[in-house]
């Protein structure tokens, strides 16, 4: 073994020992309690570990043009320090775009607590009450009195009953002169909490002047526009404290006190899109998704040691260290693990299976001719290098694309699978030929035996190509025909607007019975899905009707305790805005990949490529169509890996005919390309069925969450074997003017 080759064998065992100790341990593990044992170095995203992502507009029409430059940052600001007193851990508050605000706040349980805390306003003033019983009535009875303006107290007895007051429009103080709020208990009313404020040395000035001149007055205190307490001034409060009592529970206040300090936001804010994943579904989702990557993983690795024997053994250890790279990278740059990047693992674990068949074939056909083993391997992997490197590049250029112009869940795709496309050729390329070049030097290894499930064949797969037209015509008008007359429906959340509830029960539950609860509510025409476990339910509305949803449930459903799965809200035009995002990242991508496999081979190979790539794209969604699934980001992620691994089987095959015209002297175009589609039928099957493995595990095994995502790749990457075949290939003589002609 030469000192070079030495060198890179001494190379690739330090990246594997430096990829484990980047990522070791993981992943984080908690306690029953929730409390952190174990902190892992890979993060994961809020849809497999649990927690809530809220996109927050900050409403800046009402704010003078002088202060609209800074309202973001400081809303950014004063919710950061909403949310560090709440204690979550690695949250995160950003800017995006110009009025917008991205909170993530992983393993957060309490729904309602959390979107109260960072989209109050808080804004909090002190306001003086008429005692003027006359003008009162002229107010109940809708008759204005200026300077004033009627509100409502509820009552401290509850029951629904509300106090009418007269209270002045002109506050006499604000909540900017807060310094500091705290939660405190009546000594003398049970124990109940209140918040204790302190105020600045303005403020104290301020509120000592009111109070004395007021005393025997109600001073009410006002909580975005809402009277939270009116206490009756008693004597003068030169002290510079304050008070606010309101029936409120340990963690009302302890909220409130918290909003309080922090300072009231500078803006309104509309939460536009939010998802909440409950740590019961997310704790699915991790299960399910590493038991369904074991068993698909663990299915590839017993294949390819069956099938090419010592190389595969040599397979899995580049496909182990491909991996490894990938989740190191994850770790080392602090990125974030969610189901659109499980689908770039999957799309990176294909390619890598693919590039050493690739590889492999080429040896065996070397070895056919009765080379040397060690020339067979130079020259398989010479002849392999071409069609390796344009699939993996043609693939990073579509994804380069949709990293530019995607949005969060599908950006996470496309750095996921090119950090793997960039690993994948250095790992296929370099560490399996670097311990092929061991095993002959160091073992003297003179043969290598393969299993050959699909010999050399002599089909005439162009033959075909107007009667496979008519069946693709066919089988894709009438999955767009099914597509086009469920509109709306074929939409979920994500691209239509709307809420998505999903619930688990303790017993089964019937949807007809849920049906009835809601129509109690005027939810009669929700939509209602129950699959797999009958203990579960999904319910799509227009609007976010949790609170409705929880009290009619607890009546209707007493001996059958429930809990919220997840919940996903979106505005329509935000909707709206991700379908386009999302059309524009696809079509993007497409044309990223149309670009250079024209500039690789031809105008006329890039068109037939890109046909073929709608195709499968069109297949899969008449299958999702027609089994009524819904579209979202990851069935956007899931295409965009069909269209990956689609184009990667039709530019091996480019590939072959190109070589094939330089080498094979006689025959038509026709021919050259029918010997091509016949040469890589084998790699094509081979390569598509070993992926399938890992598909087909995240289809059984991989759970609800990733069970539509899983289905649309089963199903076009079927497809995607048949359009490789008998539809690009076919094309690009279909548009050869002469078939004789050699290019």
């Amino acid at each position: 073994m030469n000192r070079s080759a030495q060198w890179k064998l001494v190379g690739i065992i330090a990246l594997f020992i430096a990829c484990i100790w980047l990522i070791w341990p993981p992943f984080t593990v908690k306690d029953k309690a929730g409390n952190i044992v174990q902190k892992g170095k890979i993060n994961l995203g809020l849809d497999l570990q649990g927690g809530m992502h809220v996109v927050l507009k900050v409403d800046m029409a009402q704010l003078p043009a002088d202060a609209r430059k800074d309202a973001v940052e400081r809303a950014i600001l004063i919710i950061r320090n909403r949310v560090d007193k709440l204690g979550v851990g690695e949250m995160s508050v950003l800017r995006q775009g110009k009025d917008h605000i991205i909170v993530q706040l992983p393993g957060v349980t309490e729904r309602e607590r959390a979107l109260s805390m960072i989209s109050q306003a808080a804004h909090l003033e002190f306001k003086l009450v008429s005692d003027n019983v006359d003008d009162l009535k002229n107010a109940l009875d809708n008759k204005p009195v200026e300077g004033y303006e009627l509100k409502y107290l509820e009552s401290e007895r509850g029951g629904g009953e509300r106090l009418p007051l007269l209270v002045a429009k002109e506050a006499s103080l604000s909540g900017a002169t807060i310094v500091k709020a705290k939660t405190d208990f009546s000594s003398r009313n049970f124990g109940e909490p209140y918040v204790s404020l302190s105020l600045n040395a303005t403020g104290a000035q301020l509120f000592a002047n009111v109070t004395a001149t007021n005393v025997g007055k109600k001073l009410a205190i006002v909580l975005d526009g809402k009277v939270v307490s009116a206490p009756v001034i008693r004597e003068a409060i030169p002290s510079g404290q304050a008070q606010i009592s309101g029936n409120f529970t340990v963690e009302e206040a302890n909220d409130l006190s918290n909003m309080l300090e922090s300072g009231a936001l500078p803006a309104p804010v509309m939460v536009e899109e939010e998802r909440t994943v409950g740590p019961l579904l997310g704790a699915d989702s991790i299960k399910s998704g590493i038991r369904a990557t074991l068993i698909g993983g663990l299915l590839v690795f017993i294949f390819m040691i069956v099938y090419y024997r010592l190389a595969g053994i040599v397979a899995n250890i580049a496909l182990t260290l491909n991996l490894l790279i990938i989740l190191a990278c994850l770790a080392l740059f602090k990125g974030t693990l969610t189901l659109p990047g499980i689908a770039g693992l999957i799309l990176t674990i294909g390619m890598a299976v693919d590039a050493n068949v690739l590889i492999y074939e080429r040896i065996r056909e070397e070895l056919k001719l009765g080379k040397s083993l060690r020339a067979s391997i130079a020259a398989g992997y010479h002849r392999a290098l071409s069609a390796i490197v344009d699939s993996n590049v043609t693939t990073i250029v579509a994804a380069a694309l949709i990293f530019k112009f995607g949005t969060g869940p599908i950006r996470g795709f496309a750095v996921t699978l090119t950090i793997g496309l960039l690993a994948n050729l250095f790992t296929a390329v370099v560490c399996t030929r670097v311990i092929f070049e061991l095993l002959c030097d160091q073992f003297d290894l003179a043969k290598l035996r393969f299993m050959q499930l699909f010999p050399e064949t002599h089909i005439d797969f162009i033959g075909k190509r107007k009667i496979c037209y008519t069946v693709s015509a066919i089988v894709i008008i009438t999955g767009l025909a099914v597509f086009v007359m469920r509109g709306e429906k074929n939409f979920g959340v994500d691209f239509s607007g709307g809420t998505l509830q999903q619930y688990v029960f303790e017993k089964p539950v019937e949807a007809d019975k849920i049906r009835n609860a809601l129509k109690n509510i005027g939810l009669g025409n929700a939509s209602i899905q129950q699959y797999g476990d009958p203990k579960e339910v999904i319910i799509r509305t227009q609007e976010d009707v949790t609170k409705k949803l929880e009290p009619i449930f607890k009546e209707k459903f007493k001996d059958n305790s429930f809990q919220i799965l997840r919940v996903e809200t979106v505005g329509a035009a935000v909707g709206k805005n991700l379908r386009q995002n999302a059309m524009t990242s696809l079509l993007l991508g497409l044309a990223g990949i149309l670009i250079y496999v024209m500039f690789r081979f031809s105008l006329k190979y890039g068109m037939a490529g890109i046909v073929a790539l709608f195709h499968d794209i069109f297949i899969a969604i008449g299958a999702l169509a027609i089994t009524h699934r819904q579209f979202d980001l990851t069935i956007v992620a899931a295409l965009l890996t069909i269209a990956g691994f689609s184009i990667n089987d039709t530019v091996v095959i480019y590939d072959r005919i190109r070589e094939n015209l330089r080498l094979v002297k006689k025959g038509s175009f026709v021919d050259i390309v029918n010997l091509s589609v016949n040469q890589t039928l084998g790699r094509t099957i081979l390569t598509t069925g070993v992926t399938m493995l890992v598909v087909i595990a995240l289809l059984f095994w991989g759970g609800d969450v990733l069970n539509d995502f899983a289905f649309c790749l089963f199903v076009g990457f079927i497809s995607g074997v048949y359009s490789t075949v008998y539809i690009a290939s076919p094309l690009i003589i279909s548009w050869q003017k002469k078939t004789s002609l050699r290019k």
